[in-house]
């Protein structure tokens, strides 16, 4: 008894403190998930090479020969030494950015305003955002021809209160409304995700330390949603200096942007080295642009979009 005693009022049993405590294998545990994910990341990888890496590995290396085949750097010297060309590189990018702004400008206002819905409504609303979107461009293209035309119900309600209508077709005003209507969903996603992150709780606490509606507008709604901002700005710009559709039917011949000259030079001319480089020319600017423009904003809030 009196040693059954001492082994209850004794410390604990416990095992040896010295003896080794096994471990589990490291690369074990780390490459098991790495292989998983590549094995499930294999088929998208497959689609990008396939559909993106190689077209523009033969892209950049058609650019770089002669319609012979042999290897040149005419095609560049070409373009850069053109000053037409130059000036229709400089005007894609001015159309890329005024669809941008335009988008920014009505698609945030249009962003705040979901924010604040009930979960129905924002249904209904994105799906008339979105509707846009399942129209072929082509379509939607010849709609605001319609719209804007000298025949059109827009000039008709100018000469309705005995107005002359200004010109809306063949001209960049043409081609940036009907960029807008195009890209504004592009525009309004990223900036709803970027609106619903941030804390309903401190415009509240704000109003409650005096400071009035803009001021919390200004100061904590905008700053929170510059990661939306930026991600749909770089979505938006992308695809408008790329677009060729709606600039070419909204544009008529007077506006001409990159992608109708890589189209021309492809088809008409048959020149599809020349087309190429013009085509690189625009990736890389275009990249460059982007990049530059994310770096920016990166300090100010758009750091989110790259974490």
């Amino acid at each position: 008894m009196a040693a059954t005693a001492r082994i209850a009022d004794g410390p604990a049993l416990r095992p040896d403190d010295s003896a080794p405590t096994p471990k589990v294998s490291q690369k074990v545990t780390a490459r098991g998930p790495w292989r998983t994910g590549l094995l499930l990341a294999s088929p998208a990888i497959a689609v990008l090479a396939l559909l993106f890496i190689a077209p523009l590995f033969m892209l950049v290396y058609n650019s770089f020969r002669t319609q012979a085949g042999d290897p040149t750097l005419q095609n560049y010297t070409r373009f850069l030494g053109d000053s037409f060309y130059r000036d229709v590189l400089w005007h894609t990018l001015w159309i890329g950015a005024l669809t941008t702004l335009g988008c920014l400008v009505v698609g945030y206002p249009f962003a705040v305003y979901l924010r604040g819905r009930s979960p129905r409504a924002r249904n209904y609303l994105s799906l008339v955002l979105l509707s846009p979107l399942l129209i072929s461009m082509v379509t939607r293209a010849y709609g605001w021809l319609v719209l804007l035309g000298p025949k059109g119900p827009i000039a008709d309600g100018f000469h309705a209160v005995g107005l002359d209508a200004p010109k809306m077709l063949y001209n960049d005003t043409a081609v940036v409304v009907g960029m807008v209507h195009v890209m504004l969903a592009y525009m309004v996603l990223p900036l709803m995700g970027s609106l619903d992150r941030i804390d309903p709780a401190l415009t509240p606490a704000a109003k409650g330390l005096g400071a009035s509606g803009w001021t919390c507008f200004w100061r904590i709604t905008v700053p929170l949603s510059l990661p939306g901002m930026l991600a749909g700005s770089l979505i938006v710009f992308s695809l408008t200096v790329s677009s060729f559709v709606t600039p070419a039917i909204l544009g008529g011949p007077t506006v001409k942007l990159m992608p109708y000259f890589v189209y021309t030079e492809a088809t008409s001319n048959l020149n599809w080295p020349y087309a190429a480089a013009i085509g690189f020319v625009l990736i890389v600017v275009t990249t460059i642009l982007t990049a530059v423009y994310a770096r920016l904003l990166r300090g100010r809030g758009g750091k989110e979009v790259f974490a």
